[in-house]
């Protein structure tokens, strides 16, 4: 199967286009270049995108703005996905750190784990890491849902504004320091609180809306669980640090 070529101006011409009888578009990374890539993706010709030999190269898949579908075999590095708006970004290994920053809308889903600032400053959309997240995952989110299929480093959810993170596994120190109105659901251990972060009752509406956030990343088994949803807790703001008022959180 032929891939792009490494053009000196960076972009692809139709012949070095592969394209399978799906109409799945392949991209090679190890003859094309991710500026290549990104450009394709930016101008789209095809609606679905097969990346192939990632080989932890940054920024691969930054800046969609269109509802793709994008499939990455291997490992990626720095700020995969980043500013995604619509796209469904795929990956089948692990990220490298700013996996999904920015986020606007779409989802980004990565197969194994996730290094620090999974999903930082993302305004919306989805964002699924099935194994592990490091440190401030979720660091300054503004509307994102995060889902971690085990656990999360220190510092996760730190002046998170709004949005939601679910937890499957542990969490660690500093979990929530000086949030704001986001909402945090941890199924295992929990580390010291940070500032302000504090624990809060669970009641059903919050059950239900934790197994919707759940099967919507795919975890039907623990989304149908009663007695597995019983064992998250919920975690929020006492709001005893910041100024403005709660029911406008929204706003700023």
């Amino acid at each position: 199967m032929a891939a792009l070529s490494n053009h000196p101006d960076d972009t692809a011409s139709p012949q070095d286009s592969a394209r399978d009888g799906a109409g799945v578009h392949t991209v090679d990374l190890t003859t094309a270049t991710v500026r290549t890539l990104n450009a394709e993706l930016h101008a789209p010709t095809a609606r679905r995108y097969r990346v192939l030999s990632p080989r932890g190269a940054h920024a691969v898949a930054v800046g969609v703005d269109d509802e793709l579908d994008i499939h990455v075999e291997g490992d990626v590095g720095y700020y995969c996905g980043g500013m995604n708006q619509g796209g469904t970004i795929v990956v089948d290994g692990s990220a490298g750190p700013g996996l999904a920053e920015n986020m606007m809308s779409g989802t980004v889903r990565v197969r194994g784990d996730a290094s620090q600032s999974a999903g930082a400053t993302a305004r919306g959309g989805l964002l699924v890491v099935e194994g592990t997240a490091s440190m401030r995952c979720g660091i300054s989110m503004k509307g994102v849902d995060i889902v971690v299929g085990g656990d999360v480093g220190p510092m996760s959810a730190f002046m998170a504004q709004a949005g939601r993170l679910v937890v499957c596994g542990d969490a660690g120190d500093g979990l929530g320091d000086s949030i704001y109105e986001a909402r945090l659901y941890v199924r295992g251990k929990v580390g010291a609180l940070g500032a302000d972060c504090i624990e809060k009752e669970i009641r059903d509406e919050h059950r239900s809306e934790l197994a919707e956030l759940l099967t919507a990343a795919g975890m039907t088994d623990l989304a149908g669980d009663p007695a597995a949803l019983a064992e998250f807790r919920r975690f929020g703001s006492a709001r005893r640090l910041y100024h403005f008022t709660s029911e406008r959180s929204g706003s700023y």
